[in-house]
C-alpha cells in the first residue's frame, strides 16, 4: 500500500482590487452559478495540495525514503508557490480571470497524474512542484474572481468566501486522503484517481463561469503597464518596514507550524504516539486548518491592531501545548495544541497582512505582499527540512521539541516587538 503526504499550506495572497468591468460577462453560468463553480474549483485545488499528508508513511514504505527525503518532497511545494506568486500574480488583470484559473487547474491535473504514476523520487518532486504552481496561480486569481462575482450588497463580506474555500480545501485534502487510505484499496493510486475525477467538474465549471474582467479593462491594464514586467518583485517600502518585521516574524512562526503538521505530523503520530491510522492523521491536520480558518474570521472582527498580538499569543500557547504533547506522547494534547496554534496562525496571518497593506503606499502594495508571502512560504518549507535533518542526526522527538521551542520564541519576539511598538506610538 502506498500513501502520500504533501503540504499546501496556507492562505495565499489576497489579490489586488479587481480590475473588472461593469459586471461579469460571457459564460453559460450566471453570477451565482459562476460564484459556486469557482468556489468549488478553489476548494478542490487547495484540497489537492494537501492530499499527500496522510499518505507520506506509505511513500516511505514503498520507496524506502527517510524522513529528511519526505520533508524535501514537501518543501518543493513552496518553491512552486513562490514562483507562481511572483511570475503570475498580475497576469489575470491582463488576460482575464478564466484563462489563469484554467492554467491553475491544468497544473493541478498534471500534479495528480505525476503522483498517480509516480515510480520514485523525481516524479514525486515534480508532482509537488506542479502542486505549488497550481496553488500559487489559482489562489490570488480565484480570490479576485469570487470578490468580482459576489452580490453587490455583500461586498463587505465578499472575502469570506475565498477564505472558507482556501482553508476549507486545505483541511479537506488530508481528511479525504485519510478516509481513502483507511478504507480504500491501494490509496496511493485511488486517491489520485478520485482527485482527477473531482477536477473534471471544476474545469467545466470554470469554463462556463462568467469572465469578470472586461476586454476594455484588460486593454486598459495592458496600456497602463506599457509592456512593463508582470513579475511581482518582493520589496518593502521604508514606511512599512517596521510593520513588516513584526508581521513577518509572526507569519513565519504560523506558517512553520502549518508546515510541521502537514509534512512531519504523520511521522510524529506514528513514531511518538504509536498512532498509524491515516484517518486520524487526516483529522488532526484538518483540525489545524479549521483553527486557521476560524482565526482569519476572527481577524475580520478584531482588526489588525488587536488580532496580530492575539495571534502571536495564541501561537505561543499552541506550540507550548504541541511541545507538551510530543514530550508526553499525548494525542489529545497534540490536537488541542494544533487547533490553538492554527487559530493563532489565522489571526496573525490575516491581521499581519492587513496591517502591512495598510502601512504600505498603494503603488507598493503588490510588491509588499509578495515579500510577505515569500517569507511565509519559506517558513512552510525551510524549518521542516531542518526538522528532517535533525531527526536524522538525533531523534524525531528531540527535533520536534527543538522546532516548537524556536517557533515559540519567534512568536514571543513578535509579541514583544508589538508591545514596544504600541508603547512607542502611545508615548509619541
Amino acid at each position: 500500500m502506498r500513501v502520500v503526504n504533501r503540504p499546501s499550506v496556507v492562505p495565499p495572497p489576497p489579490a489586488e482590487p479587481a480590475t473588472a468591468g461593469p459586471g461579469p460577462g460571457g459564460g453559460a453560468l450566471g453570477r451565482a452559478g459562476g460564484l459556486a463553480a469557482v468556489a468549488y474549483a478553489f476548494t478542490l485545488t487547495m484540497a489537492s495540495t494537501t492530499l499527500p499528508t496522510p499518505l507520506y508513511p506509505g511513500y516511505r514504505a514503498e520507496f524506502g525514503f527517510s524522513q529528511l527525503t519526505i520533508t524535501i518532497i514537501f518543501a518543493t511545494y513552496a518553491v512552486g508557490v513562490i514562483i507562481a506568486l511572483l511570475a503570475f500574480g498580475r497576469l489575470s488583470d491582463r488576460v482575464g480571470r478564466r484563462p489563469v484559473l484554467l492554467a491553475g487547474l491544468g497544473a493541478a491535473v498534471a500534479s495528480a497524474l505525476m503522483f498517480l504514476f509516480a515510480g520514485g523520487l523525481p516524479a514525486l518532486l515534480a508532482g509537488r512542484l506542479l502542486s505549488g504552481l497550481s496553488a500559487g496561480i489559482f489562489t490570488g486569481t480565484a480570490t479576485a474572481t469570487l470578490v468580482d462575482l459576489a452580490p453587490p450588497r455583500s461586498a463587505g463580506r465578499a472575502t469570506l468566501v475565498p477564505t472558507i474555500a482556501n482553508m476549507g480545501g486545505l483541511g479537506l485534502g488530508p481528511l479525504l486522503a485519510g478516509i481513502i487510505a483507511r478504507y480504500g484499496p491501494d490509496p496511493l493510486q485511488l486517491t489520485y484517481v478520485i482527485n482527477l475525477a473531482l477536477l473534471v467538474p471544476a474545469v467545466l465549471g470554470v469554463l462556463l463561469a462568467p469572465e469578470t474582467v472586461s476586454r476594455q479593462a484588460r486593454a486598459s491594464v495592458a496600456q497602463g503597464a506599457g509592456g512593463a514586467r508582470l513579475l511581482s518583485r518582493p520589496r518593502v517600502p521604508p514606511a512599512a518596514r517596521a510593520v513588516f518585521v513584526r508581521a513577518a516574524l509572526a507569519g513565519f512562526a504560523g506558517f512553520a507550524v502549518l508546515g510541521l503538521f502537514t509534512a512531519v505530523g504523520p511521522a510524529f503520530l506514528a513514531q511518538t504516539l504509536d498512532e498509524h491510522n491515516p484517518l486520524v492523521t487526516g483529522l488532526v491536520v484538518a483540525a489545524v486548518f479549521a483553527g486557521s480558518a476560524l482565526g482569519q474570521v476572527l481577524a475580520r472582527r478584531t482588526g489588525h491592531a488587536v488580532g496580530l498580538p492575539a495571534g502571536c499569543a495564541a501561537l505561543v500557547v499552541g506550540v507550548a501545548l504541541v511541545g507538551g504533547a510530543i514530550a508526553a506522547s499525548s494525542l489529545p494534547l497534540l490536537v488541542a495544541g494544533g487547533v490553538v496554534a492554527g487559530i493563532g496562525q489565522g489571526l496573525s496571518f490575516a491581521s499581519g497582512l492587513g496591517g502591512l497593506l495598510a502601512a504600505a503606499p498603494p503603488p507598493a502594495r503588490a510588491e509588499t505582499s509578495s515579500a510577505f508571502f515569500v517569507v511565509a512560504y519559506v517558513a512552510i518549507s525551510l524549518p521542516v527540512v531542518g526538522v528532517g535533518v535533525l531527526a536524522e542526526l538525533t531523534t524525531l522527538r528531540l527535533a520536534g521539541l527543538v522546532f516548537v521551542t524556536v517557533v515559540g520564541l519567534l512568536a514571543l519576539t513578535a509579541l514583544v516587538l508589538l508591545r514596544r511598538g504600541r508603547g512607542a506610538a502611545g508615548a509619541s
